[in-house]
């Protein structure tokens, strides 16, 4: 990644808050590294270092700040708006494949060698795989460290440490603390509810959380997610088990509570959640190119910061992209309840509003087509989504290129453009998807003015590129909302 140092000294100097996560300061004499909106004064710029990754300040000898702790700032954006293999690399590593897989997983799942993944990664971010996922386990070990009372050899091995060496060498290593003392430091917090982990999610200002926590609500699935004292809740299908997260709109990040099955679940239960909201995104960028178009900047005023609601399991994203075909929200949310009940692993929630996991593409397999209460066309559409899913024809994941991806998708009988643009927005996180022939969309083109013709929308929507999903977010927004009234507390659904 190639760092402007002039910008990068005035972003520090400016302490702008903005780039925490976009690139990391090392100062020479301190031999510490630290968010570009550390509060401490700027050291001068000869003692400037500027790297790409934490992992890359650590493998240069230097450790985290204490004050402004470098190591739970926002994701890059970087990663969120690329489709090439650094990109895909980086979202399977934030996705704990390293840690599970190891390299040659990693190299398997994007179809390219050891030593080229290594050789790309290193190039850009200046670290391996290897390191990038070494600084992951010593974030997930810090939080478990400050946020639970569990013993330290259960925080090293749920943090995907091999040994407890290992693990207190890498937490010294990298906060100049031990790990006794980190948790001594930790800020004291309220009793909270055993096996229940409180974390906070940073994210980028602004952000305006009616967007996605209304459509989030709007859209939930019965027994698989429900909206409850002001948080969004929802089960979560993780590689070593299941949890339970319930995510709280703050003014100034996310409220996460998470039950999980295996601890060794949670740097990928944080991932998917920040994935599923967006939080990685950078909004002053996306809002001040949308901000060019006469006709959208009154939108962008109006609720700056909107996001796009993603996913946690971009294959049930799919199979609900089908059942919404031409229906009511209220439609699409009965028959996916309906497989839920049907095929859904069962889990226990204390709070009792869950009960299930939503069904794999294995599990839905054998799926009787005459059991689903869907148009002949839909039923074949389904049952021949969740046959390529379950036997690897297509995949949806991190890795996805969403180019390939698109091609694929739209060979399947019954998706259109919509589907698949749909897919391409939610489920593979693509920021420039675009959904022209959406009603929606369409008619908060005429309410503007706007020719509302598939193709001269498209046309217009050339200026947007490359964030024309968060432009659709905004005109999206019209459909519901007058522009001087757009809610910017918490959602009411």
């Amino acid at each position: 990644m190639h760092l402007d140092e002039e910008r990068c000294v005035r972003a520090v100097q400016a302490k702008d808050s903005r780039f925490d996560g976009v690139f990391f300061t090392a100062v020479t004499t301190t031999r510490i590294y630290c968010r570009p909106g550390c509060p401490v004064v700027p050291p001068k710029p000869g003692n400037m270092r500027f790297y790409p990754s934490a992992a890359a300040c650590q493998q240069a000898g230097y450790r985290a700040c204490k004050r402004c702790r470098p190591d739970t700032s926002p994701g890059s954006p970087e990663w969120d708006r690329r489709a090439d293999l650094v990109a895909r690399a980086m979202r399977l590593i934030g996705d704990g494949v390293v840690d599970r897989d190891g390299v040659p997983g990693l190299a398997a799942r994007l179809g390219y060698s050891t030593r080229q993944i290594e050789r790309q990664l290193l190039a850009e971010l200046g670290a391996g795989p290897l390191a990038l996922a070494r600084a992951q386990r010593a974030q997930t070990a810090r939080l478990l460290i400050e946020t639970s009372e569990l013993p330290m050899s259960d925080v090293a091995f749920a943090a995907g440490f091999s040994s407890i060496r290992a693990f207190n060498d890498t937490v010294k290593e990298v906060f100049a603390l031990s790990p006794s003392d980190l948790r001594v430091r930790a800020p004291r917090r309220r009793t909270a509810t055993p096996g229940v982990l409180a974390l906070r999610l940073p994210f980028r200002p602004p952000l305006n959380p009616s967007n996605l926590f209304g459509h989030l609500a709007a859209t939930a699935v019965p027994g698989v997610e429900e909206w409850r004292d002001g948080s969004y809740r929802r089960t979560l299908r993780l590689p070593h088990g299941h949890g339970i997260v319930a995510l709280t709109p703050g003014p100034d990040h996310i409220g996460c509570r998470l039950t999980l099955t295996d601890l060794r679940d949670l740097a990928v239960a944080i991932s998917r959640c920040r994935r599923l909201l967006d939080l990685d995104a950078d909004p002053v960028a996306v809002d001040g190119q949308l901000r060019a178009d006469p006709l959208l900047a009154p939108l962008v005023d109006a609720g700056a910061g909107r996001r796009v609601p993603r996913t946690v399991d971009e294959a049930e994203f799919a199979v609900r992209a089908v059942l919404g075909q031409q229906v009511s929200t209220a439609a699409a949310r009965t028959h996916a309840a309906r497989l839920v009940s049907a095929h859904g692993d069962p889990v226990e929630d204390a709070e009792g509003g869950l009960t299930h996991l939503f069904p794999t593409p294995e599990a839905l397999v054998s799926l009787d087509q005459e059991k689903l209460a869907l148009p002949r066309s839909r039923r074949v559409t389904v049952t021949t989504l969740v046959r390529h899913l379950a036997e690897g024809g297509l995949t949806l994941g991190p890795e996805s290129d969403w180019d390939e991806t698109r091609v694929r998708l739209a060979a399947l009988p019954g998706f259109g453009p919509w589907t698949v643009e749909a897919i391409a927005m939610r489920a593979l996180g693509d920021p420039d998807a675009f959904l022209p022939t959406d009603l929606g969309l369409r008619r908060a083109a005429q309410g503007l003015g706007l020719r509302s013709t598939p193709a001269a929308l498209t046309a217009r929507a050339a200026a947007w590129r490359p964030w024309r999903a968060y432009a659709t977010q905004y005109l999206w927004a019209t459909d519901d909302h007058p522009i001087n009234v757009l809610p910017t507390e918490g959602p009411t659904p």
